[in-house]
C-alpha cells in the first residue's frame, strides 16, 4: 500500500454534480442561520450529494481549530469565545431539514478549560428539546485527555459517539501533531464502554497515507479491542497544497475487500469506499447497527 501517487485523480474519484436545487436550499438555509458544517470546511467531496439530500453535519465551536493536523484544511490561529446561541440555531437547522439523525462535530478547541465539552452537551440538549425523537450522533475531540469532558458528553446519551483514529500507530503524529495521541484513542473508547455500555461508538481511517496493509489491520484489531464496533474507511484527498500529499489512491475493489475484512474481524457495521467519510450516510449505518 505504498506506492507514489499521481497527480491525475483516477476516473473513480470523478463525481457526478446532483441536479435540482435542494443543495441549494441546503446552503442558503445554513446561511441564514449562520452555521458551520464539516462539509464545507473539511472540502468533502460528498458536500453537494449530501446538501441534496438536505443533510449536513455541523460544526461547533467556530472555524478555528487550535491543532495543525496535516491532512485537514480546517483554519488554525486564534479562536473566539463560543457562541452560546449555536446549540438552538444548530436545532433549529436540524428541525427545518427534517433530519431523523443529527451529527454534530467539532473543531479542536484545546485553549477552552473542558475542551468545548460542555458546548457539545448543549447542543445534544437543543437537538432534544426541539427535534423530539431523533438520534444524535457526536463526531468529537480528544478534549486532550480530560476524562471529565468526555465523561459529561457520554452522560448526554447521544446514540452514537464517534472520534476518528483517522490512520496508524506508525504515522499518528505525523498525520495528526505532535498532541495526538494513539494510546489515549483507544483509551477513549475504553471509557465510553466502561461508563456506557449501549452506546453505539464509531471510528474512521482515511487510507492512502502510506500506511501497510498490516498496519491498517492492527490498528482495526485495537480499535475493536478498545470496544469500537462502527467504522468508516475512505480514501484520503488532499484539499490543497498545504495539505501532506496523498501516497496511493485505492481502488473501489480494495476498499470493498478491506471493507468485508473489517466485518470478518467483528465490526457490526462497516462502509468502506473511496469517499466514505465518517459522517457520510451516518444515520443509514446507525440505522442498521448495534451498540
Amino acid at each position: 500500500m505504498n506506492q507514489p501517487h499521481s497527480q491525475r485523480l483516477p476516473r473513480w474519484l470523478k463525481r457526478r454534480v446532483p441536479k435540482g436545487n435542494a443543495n441549494h436550499f441546503t446552503a442558503k438555509l445554513l446561511g441564514q442561520l449562520h452555521l458551520q458544517t464539516v462539509c464545507d470546511h473539511a472540502r468533502c467531496p460528498n458536500r453537494m450529494e449530501c446538501y441534496a439530500r438536505k443533510t449536513a453535519t455541523f460544526l461547533v465551536l467556530g472555524d478555528v481549530c487550535t491543532r495543525r493536523c496535516a491532512f485537514c484544511a480546517l483554519t488554525k490561529g486564534k479562536t473566539r469565545r463560543p457562541d452560546p446561541t449555536e446549540p438552538d440555531r444548530v436545532a433549529e437547522a436540524a428541525r427545518r431539514l427534517g433530519l431523523r439523525h443529527v451529527v454534530v462535530t467539532m473543531v479542536t478547541r484545546d485553549d477552552l478549560r473542558d475542551g468545548g465539552a460542555g458546548h457539545v452537551v448543549r447542543t445534544v440538549e437543543a437537538i432534544r428539546r426541539v427535534c423530539g425523537q431523533v438520534s444524535v450522533e457526536v463526531l468529537t475531540s480528544d478534549f486532550a485527555g480530560d476524562r471529565d469532558a468526555l465523561d459529561r458528553v457520554i452522560d448526554a446519551g447521544p446514540e452514537v459517539f464517534n472520534h476518528n483514529s483517522e490512520t496508524v500507530p506508525r504515522l499518528y503524529r505525523t498525520v495528526r501533531g505532535r498532541k495526538a495521541d494513539y494510546r489515549g484513542m483507544l483509551g477513549m473508547f475504553r471509557r465510553i464502554r466502561q461508563r456506557s455500555p449501549r452506546l453505539r461508538t464509531k471510528s474512521g481511517l482515511m487510507l492512502g497515507l502510506g500506511e501497510t496493509r498490516q498496519e491498517l489491520l492492527d490498528t482495526l484489531a485495537d480499535l475493536l479491542d478498545a470496544g469500537c464496533r462502527l467504522l468508516t474507511l475512505g480514501q484520503y484527498l488532499r484539499p490543497s497544497l498545504d495539505q501532506m500529499p496523498v501516497v496511493r489512491y485505492l481502488p473501489p475493489e480494495e476498499f470493498d475487500e478491506l471493507g468485508a475484512m473489517a466485518r470478518r474481524m467483528g465490526f457490526r457495521q462497516v462502509a468502506s469506499g473511496p469517499f466514505v467519510r465518517s459522517s457520510y450516510h451516518a444515520g443509514e449505518m446507525v440505522g442498521r447497527g448495534e451498540g
